[in-house]
């Protein structure tokens, strides 16, 4: 047995060291200098590493410097007695393979053509000696076996597959649902022809360009497997800097990664001429950057990262950053996608390589950070199911940068309509009729975040509201009322104290006002004076308290709280809350029983001595030579004949406002009196119970994977689909289990799935806060 187990061991080491001979072998059949002259461009051979090691580091987080991982190479090579030799078939010209016609070409056909390090056969030749299945198509439930391998290769396809491939060559080839594995087949020709023919110049310019456009057409439909188009494009990337005269790309047609050729020659460039980098290829830095993740708002929301960095940027810099040329020099290397092609070195013009240097990059990378925090609260929102980008609550939460050029379609049907209301009915509207402006559904209850939208739809659309809970003192009722006035308080409003004194006295003023449930015009005009007369108030606080005050006097009156309060306050206090009842109340020149009854019933409301309602109304109608402070004063004016005997009350500007010895101790008092405003519900978060079963309501095997998650922030897809093998977990009904379970907790998902599985680190602290 040990003598076994020894023969055992001498085949593996046998084995990997072949492996390794046959890596670093010089191609027997691939020209050295493929091309001395190619543009600016030499592309040698080189086999510094191979697609398994360079498809490990590209796709996969590593967290050591020893990685374990599977390949699976589908079937052994099938021995071929095909002895044509293997040639490029053009788009256009027609071949048919066991019964199928196949017209759009761009593949190798016949049965010799050697892989390029001289092992095997090309991986995409397609050999119609080989057999094939005749019962194989597009619409079987299953087009694939273990014969597609982790490298695929037609000749080692089993015959059923072989149908499947070919089936999909005869059709359009924009099955979206395809196996990629067939996907990769036809890339492989097409990658050897560009990497190999076109070098040795036996490419035209027009299927140059061909195969730049059928490239570009199959990453559009495949781009969803990562893999598929960063190969995709890379092979592009190839093609522009080695052909720049007949293809490009245009800035927004790739997505620059950490193996960019493209974007490494641009950046080179641009600082090899001393030039600033423009802020396209800064943000391009940004993605580029091996030490640098992108976080969930930045991916989420990629459009506006990109319009919001690119903002930041060209006001941090102006033209641009300009870097020092640095003395490492840029080497540009291809690792193919096919195990039939080696790698290759583009040898260009003697230039630095800037994307190894670190102090420019963490300029960027400071933007980038402030720009995902400000995308933050909007990514949330698009986190949620049923949400869009086209929601008026969205764009609310967008960036002042951004909402500028994105709410002028969302909310001008609302400008129209708030414009309608002001000028038809003072600005007053339902809160319900303005919630259907958001788009959304209506709440249960107006609580923080609704009133936040309220808020933040007037002011984007420049407009302001009360009652305002940051400024009125007050809050807004599902099945209550909102005004809204033009201009808004602004970004910098801060209420004055003179805001707050008036925004008091009108609180009390429209609960006298509304005792026998009509206003007259008098009671009106003296509260309104309270705020045109006050020369400490801004033009903005007046239209502000104006706005409060048509609130307060359509919205019943809400005294929950105020007796308790008002019952700790002193006898001046007290004189001073009074002044104003019944000052009010005496506005219209009358004051009848029915009046004198509610005045009464106000007073005991609010904790004052109801017996006192008759001589305060005596002491305040007094003449106005009365020594009392009185905040009205009488003097006949002639009008119609039908009014010349009814007095008309205007105010005592020398006397409305409260004497300043009052003022002090008075004012600051009422501030902190009239507050109605209801504790926001807190919410609560569960934790997990003591026994481990949950988390806050998480089933045990998901809060287990959670827990395993946020271990860190990023992960392949195929190592959380093993942790959920474990668990016996589906990995996509788990990551939305437990996402559901995030916005729960505290509405936003902790989990991004994109391909890798991002974990929220910052939702991560929330949870756990």
């Amino acid at each position: 047995m040990e003598f076994l187990l020894f023969l055992g061991g001498c085949y593996i080491v046998y084995v990997l060291f072949f492996k390794q001979q046959k890596n670093s072998k010089p191609m027997s059949n691939y020209p050295q200098k493929v091309k001395d002259e190619w543009g600016n461009f030499k592309v040698e051979a080189s086999s510094q590493r191979s697609r398994s090691q360079n498809e490990q580091s590209t796709n996969e987080e590593l967290d050591d410097d020893l990685a374990t991982f599977t390949i699976s190479y589908g079937y052994e090579e099938e021995v071929s007695k095909n002895k044509t030799l293997g040639r490029w078939i053009s788009p256009g010209e027609s071949v048919v393979v066991h019964g199928r016609k196949i017209t759009n070409g761009n593949f190798y056909f016949g049965g010799q053509l050697s892989s390029l390090d001289g092992y095997g056969t090309e991986a995409s030749l397609i050999d119609d000696s080989l057999q094939v299945s005749s019962i194989s198509t597009l619409d079987s439930h299953t087009l694939e076996d273990d014969s597609l391998g982790y490298w695929p290769k037609y000749i080692s396809l089993s015959a059923r597959c072989r149908g499947v491939y070919l089936d999909w060559l005869a059709s359009d080839r924009s099955k979206p649902d395809m196996p990629i594995g067939y996907i990769f087949i036809y890339f492989y020709g097409l990658e050897r022809r560009v990497v190999v023919d076109a070098a040795q110049g036996n490419v035209e310019d027009f299927e140059y360009i061909s195969l730049f456009d059928e490239l570009q057409r199959l990453r559009a439909i495949y781009s969803h497997n990562r893999s598929f188009f960063n190969y995709s494009t890379r092979l592009l990337e190839l093609m522009c800097l080695t052909q720049p005269d007949i293809v490009s790309l245009q800035e927004d047609e790739f997505s620059p990664g950490s193996d960019s050729l493209l974007f490494k020659y641009h950046l080179a460039t641009t600082v090899h001429d001393e030039e600033p980098i423009p802020a396209e290829m800064a943000l391009a830095w940004v993605k580029f950057y091996p030490e640098y993740n992108l976080r969930t708002p930045a991916r989420r929301c990629d459009v506006e990262f990109a319009k919001l960095f690119k903002s930041k940027y060209t006001e941090t810099f102006g033209e641009g950053l300009v870097v020092k040329p640095n003395k490492t020099r840029l080497k540009l290397e291809y690792w193919p996608a096919s195990s039939s092609i080696r790698g290759v070195k583009i040898e260009q013009q003697d230039l630095p390589d800037p994307s190894v240097l670190k102090t420019p990059v963490k300029k960027l990378i400071t933007i980038a950070d402030s720009c995902t925090s400000e995308l933050d609260a909007y990514s949330r929102y698009l986190g949620k199911k049923g949400t869009s980008k086209n929601d008026v609550a969205a764009v609310m939460l967008l960036p002042d940068e951004l909402a500028n050029a994105e709410s002028s379609s969302v909310i001008g049907g609302f400008k129209d309509w708030a414009d309608k209301s002001i000028s038809a009915n003072k600005g007053l509207v339902t809160v319900a009729d303005f919630w259907a402006h958001t788009g959304t559904p209506l709440p249960a209850k107006i609580n923080k975040k609704e009133t936040e939208l309220i808020q933040s739809l007037a002011q984007k659309a420049g407009f302001g509201i009360a009652p305002d809970s940051r400024y009125h003192n007050a809050k807004l009722t599902l099945d209550g009322k909102v005004v809204l006035f033009i201009g808004g308080h602004g970004d910098f409003f801060e209420p004055s104290k003179a805001f707050n004194e008036v925004g008091m006295a009108l609180r009390l003023g429209s609960m006298v006002a509304n005792i026998d449930s009509d206003v007259d015009e008098s009671e009106l005009n003296v509260l309104h004076q309270l705020i045109a007369h006050n020369t400490k108030l801004s033009p903005t606080e007046k239209s502000s308290l104006n706005a409060y005050l048509t609130w307060r006097l359509n919205t019943p009156a809400n005294m929950i709280g105020l007796k308790a309060r008002l019952e700790k306050l002193g006898d001046k206090e007290k004189a001073a809350v009074s002044h104003i009842l019944i000052g009010v109340s005496l506005a219209d020149g009358k004051i009848d029983p029915t009046e004198i009854k509610q005045l009464e019933k106000l007073y005991t409301a609010l904790g004052l001595d109801k017996s006192l309602v008759t001589s305060d109304i005596h002491r305040f109608s007094s003449s106005k030579t009365s020594t009392q402070v009185s905040p009205i004063s009488t003097s006949p004016v002639k009008s119609t004949v039908q009014d010349q005997d009814k007095p008309s009350f205007e105010l005592d500007e020398n006397i409305l406002a409260l004497h300043e010895s009052e003022t002090n101790d008075v004012q600051t008092m009422l501030g902190a009196i009239f507050v109605d405003e209801e504790p926001e519900p807190q919410n609560e978060k569960q934790v997990k119970s003591s026994s481990g079963q949950s988390a806050g309501g998480l089933e045990a095997s998901h809060h287990e994977l959670y827990q395993s998650l946020i271990s860190k922030e990023k992960w392949a897809r195929k190592e959380v689909a093993e942790l959920c093998q474990k668990l016996d977990l589906m990995i996509d009904g788990a990551i939305e289990t437990i996402n559901d379970w995030s916005f729960d907790m505290v509405d936003a998902p902790v989990l991004d799935d994109d391909d890798d599985i991002y974990v929220d680190l910052e939702v991560v602290e929330e949870l756990e806060g």
